[in-house]
């Protein structure tokens, strides 16, 4: 598909990526830590992957929700694959705070408040994703 964002991406801060999918760093001053999985081929829905693909997508997003939870501390983690807009396969984590602009509502949803941002060390991030990450996935061949 030449028209994918997600297949031709352009300014990401790529936190780690091997062959089959990355994880980004999402622009969002609200939301530091936002993180969005994207699987590096287009693909439309997670059974369009066979299973050890679905598994190993799956396993990099609760790897990048680990890593969120140990640096942020936050007090829920959001996982969302939604692809109304963008049809290629990729989930948004996302840590929350009580204090947000939309908690406790989607950070899709109207504002609630200014809200109190939550920061992270982005250099920090990237170490640590890329250091889980690697450990996970250190017996194969394609990091």
């Amino acid at each position: 598909m030449t028209d994918c964002p997600l297949c031709r991406p352009e300014k990401e801060t790529v936190l780690w990526s091997d062959a089959r999918c990355r994880v980004i760093l999402v622009d969002d001053p609200d939301y530091a830590g936002f993180c969005r999985v994207i699987w590096q081929q287009h693909a439309k829905e997670m059974t369009d992957l066979v299973e050890a693909d679905r598994a190993r997508f799956m396993a990099v997003v609760f790897a990048v929700e680990q890593v969120l939870r140990v640096l942020m501390n936050p007090d829920k983690i959001n996982l969302a694959s939604l692809g109304n807009q963008v049809p290629h396969l990729h989930w948004h984590v996302i840590p929350r705070f009580a204090g947000d602009a939309h908690f406790p509502d989607p950070v899709w949803a109207t504002r609630k408040r200014d809200g109190k941002k939550a920061v992270t060390d982005h250099a920090r991030l990237a170490e640590q994703m890329k250091r889980r990450l690697n450990e996970l996935f250190s017996s194969q061949a394609d990091r």
